[in-house]
């Protein structure tokens, strides 16, 4: 692999831990040690590049078929450490795809890492005369579900005469028999089992057994994510006075039972924790250790094969699934009133809510335990504090501790699976992400708009910046109708949003065309707007809204001091403000304009979408 450290290019000749590596100089063939936080990858050029470097919820969905048909053929050949000859000529009589054509997918794909780069690069091609009609794709749906999926347990020969024999009943044109078993090949080997009759049989292939996990046999293979509330009361920042408990989203790596992210946040549990957990998964924490006064190692980065969670809504969003799918995990949820399968997670929460039962301002783990315990009165810690507090414990106390279900601490067995010993061969180093920004942006809620002559509306506000002047009342070029663009944003604060332009392939940070609305979250946002709906205002313009907040705000500021309920959404006001994420450590707005690392032009921050390595 080829890497760059300022203008020179260098070979990785070896490994050495999560921090350095031997390089050899192209040019002069010289070895020389390097810092892995210095490098980042070659610059990609070509059409794959363009396919890479794209929101996915601009991306056609026949594109994404065809992706995701491509990912499945290659995807029993990813995990191998070295992939012969034989193997990939095996896969391809098991999928008809030439081994060539096979070995060209894995090269793009490992070369960078996302499903998209598997797209088809001439866009808008045809199928021609394999191109199935409504009528009959709805027929052969209707007799694979209805025939061919029944305890009968037809052949496949048996489902393509009774596809035909319909059609010719109902007067449709008949698909090809090479189109309809093609169909049935693709249904999912859980459904046919399930359909035919194979139940147990499902069960036992694809329900994980209790204290176990299938498939968990290396560092990021199988990641699992929930959401506690945390077991202590927390002050505010200002009066040191109760505001209550905060929410804790977390992240575990199965196989070594390392914590790989975490969000914290008094917001409840939403499509941002889980954007901001992911996001913080991925990412290397060099900058977070710093942020929070750390100081340990936290070596855990890189794209998971598998993310497993329970079936709340936030996880079943349609924009982290898709999110999932454009990066290559295989978003999995847990059998329906089971808890028992999300038993991993659900230990380590354990473990971590016991830890906080010895701070002060606790509510143990029931009424029964706090018995005759004041949490209130005792509660000391601020969210800044506690979260410290968190880091420390995860990264000096849990991560080397002795874990008794894999007889080794958690850094030890992520260092031998990642590295190897003499009897376990290591997957290696995972890649660095390259843009953090965009991993966090494209897990986070998105929006289609088309751009006006005042901008984009969403949720009644307006945004307007110079990067959108080539896109007012742009044409699509197939449809001709007005084209819909790519808007993303952060609820925590909507004071700004993030727009793809599909042709420079770069994020554009977008404000409110009214500069004199404050920053804001979209729950003070709605807490605003419900306030002018009781007041009997049914049409709110933006000038109205920024009375609301104003005059809530100033509710706020009054009786902090009195009640817990305004110390506690003052303090989340607080939060927001920071505008911290895994992704960017530091608070842009704060820093001066004539020392800023982060140049802004035309509303696009350099300093946003970052290079290999720069930031945690």
């Amino acid at each position: 692999m080829l890497v760059r450290r300022g203008e020179d290019v260098f070979r990785i000749a070896q490994v050495l831990d999560f921090e350095s590596l031997i390089g050899v100089d192209v040019l002069t063939g010289r070895s020389i040690s390097l810092r892995l936080g210095d490098l980042r990858p070659l610059a990609r050029e070509g059409k794959v590049s363009q396919l890479v470097n794209v929101d996915m919820a601009q991306i056609a969905d026949e594109d994404w078929r065809i992706a995701q048909e491509r990912f499945a053929a290659i995807k029993p050949l990813l995990n191998r450490m070295h992939i012969g000859r034989i193997a990939v000529e095996q896969r391809g009589k098991e999928t008809g795809v030439d081994p060539a054509t096979l070995y060209r997918w894995l090269q793009r794909y490992r070369a960078y890492g996302v499903v998209s780069a598997l797209i088809p690069q001439k866009r808008g091609w045809k199928a021609g005369n394999s191109r199935i009609g409504a009528d009959a794709d709805a027929l052969i749906e209707q007799v694979i579900r209805n025939f061919y999926l029944t305890p009968q347990r037809p052949t496949a020969q048996k489902t393509v005469l009774e596809v035909l024999r319909a059609c010719q009943e109902k007067g449709i044109q008949a698909p090809g028999s090479s189109a309809i078993r093609a169909r049935i090949s693709r249904i999912a080997e859980r459904e046919k089992l399930r359909g035919r009759g194979y139940k147990e049989q499902a069960k036992n292939k694809f329900l994980p057994a209790p204290g176990s996990f299938p498939n968990a046999d290396y560092p990021l293979a199988v990641m699992q994510i929930d959401h506690t509330p945390a077991d202590i009361i927390l002050v505010d920042d200002v009066f040191r006075k109760p505001i209550g408990r905060p929410w804790i989203t977390l992240a575990i790596d199965v196989h070594s039972r390392m914590v790989t992210g975490y969000y914290l946040s008094f917001d409840p549990p939403s499509e941002t924790s889980v954007a901001m957990c992911v996001a913080h998964s991925i990412l290397p924490k060099e900058d977070w250790m710093l942020l929070h006064k750390v100081d340990a190692e936290w070596p855990v980065w890189g794209i998971p094969k598998t993310i497993h969670v329970d079936n709340g809504a936030d996880f079943r969003s349609n924009n982290f699934q898709q999110s999932c799918l454009m990066y290559g995990i295989s978003l999995e949820f847990r059998p329906v009133k089971q808890p028992r399968y999300g038993g991993h997670i659900e230990r380590m929460l354990g473990t971590l809510l016991r830890e906080i039962h010895s701070l002060p301002g606790t509510t143990f783990s029931s009424v029964k335990a706090r018995d005759g315990y004041d949490s209130e009165k005792h509660a000391t810690m601020t969210k800044s504090e506690f979260e410290e507090w968190l880091v420390t414990l995860i990264c000096k106390v849990y991560h080397r501790r002795l874990h008794s279900a894999i007889g080794l601490s958690p850094t030890r067995k992520w260092e031998i699976g990642i590295f190897g010993n003499a009897e376990i061969q290591g997957v290696g180093v995972p890649s660095r992400p390259t843009n953090s920004l965009a991993i966090l942006l494209d897990f986070l809620p998105f929006f289609r708009r088309t751009v006006q002559t005042f901008g984009v509306t969403i949720d009644g506000l307006t945004y307007y910046a110079e990067a959108l002047r080539p896109w007012i009342n742009a044409q699509d070029p197939e449809t001709k109708k007005k084209k819909d663009l790519i808007f993303r944003r952060d609820p925590r604060d909507i004071s700004s949003i993030w727009f793809f332009d599909p042709t420079l392939k770069h994020y554009y940070k977008i404000p409110l065309a009214d500069l004199a609305l404050p920053s804001m979250s979209i729950w003070e946002y709605q807490q605003a707007r419900e306030k002018l709906r009781r007041e009997g205002i049914a049409s709110v313009d933006e000038h109205q809204i920024l009375r609301a907040i104003t005059e809530l705000r100033n509710r706020v500021d009054e009786s902090m001091e009195k009640t817990k309920t305004a110390r506690r959404q003052a303090q989340r006001r607080k939060e927001h403000a920071k505008n911290i994420s895994p992704a960017q450590t530091v608070n842009v707005s704060l820093i001066p304009k004539k020392s800023a690392p982060i140049l802004e032009t035309d509303g696009l921050l350099e300093g946003d979408i970052q290079d290999f390595g720069d930031i945690a």
